[in-house]
């Protein structure tokens, strides 16, 4: 019973690390990468439909995206979605293709994304305490119902602690990588 605690709480710290990765694809960095659009949502004849399943997107250089949609007719759609998001980019369309121009960060700018990753980085740590929370809130329940020892309940809950910091200590790198990322020129 302890493992099935351990075990689902490393899954679900698991999950909350891939998806701050994934989040922190999208702020943007000093170069173009196709993860800052992806997942914008465009209203496709009234469903929201993400560009990535829209649209081909690729990085020609290490400052321009090119977006080619599927079907010709939703580039105005798509130029409307880029234009209401907040990644910044202003879209310059010839009719087959969007180009973005990807400017290098200011350095007023680079400290504005910082704090981004910074609250994406509490985010997560806060779901990770959660998750040790519910984990040792379970094995008090066990103990309650004296289908473990007090001995294991320590040893459950020290052992939840541990994997705790290690998912902490995950996003804190994750955060210095992301952070070095940004301030690169």
């Amino acid at each position: 019973m302890l493992k099935e605690v351990k075990k689902d709480a490393e899954t679900r710290m698991a999950k909350a690390v891939k998806v701050l990765q994934e989040d922190l694809q999208t702020v943007r960095s000093g170069r173009a990468t196709p993860t800052l659009i992806e997942r914008l949502s465009v209203d496709y004849y009234g469903v929201p439909t993400p560009l990535q399943g829209l649209a081909t997107i690729v990085a020609p250089e290490p400052h321009l995206l090119m977006v080619k949609p599927f079907d010709p007719s939703s580039i105005k759609l798509i130029e409307k979605a880029i234009l209401k998001s907040d990644v910044g980019l202003t879209p310059n369309n010839d009719g087959k293709v969007i180009r973005l121009n990807v400017p290098p960060l200011t350095e007023e700018r680079r400290h504005q994304l910082i704090k981004i990753v910074h609250k994406r980085l509490e985010e997560a740590r806060v779901a990770v305490r959660n998750i040790r929370r519910d984990a040792v809130h379970d094995l008090r329940d066990m103990e309650k119902e004296s289908m473990i020892t007090e001995d294991d309940l320590k040893w459950g809950t020290d052992d939840v602690q541990e994997l705790t910091d290690k998912y902490i200590d995950k996003i804190n790198e994750i955060g210095k990588a992301k952070e070095a990322e940004i301030m690169e020129i």
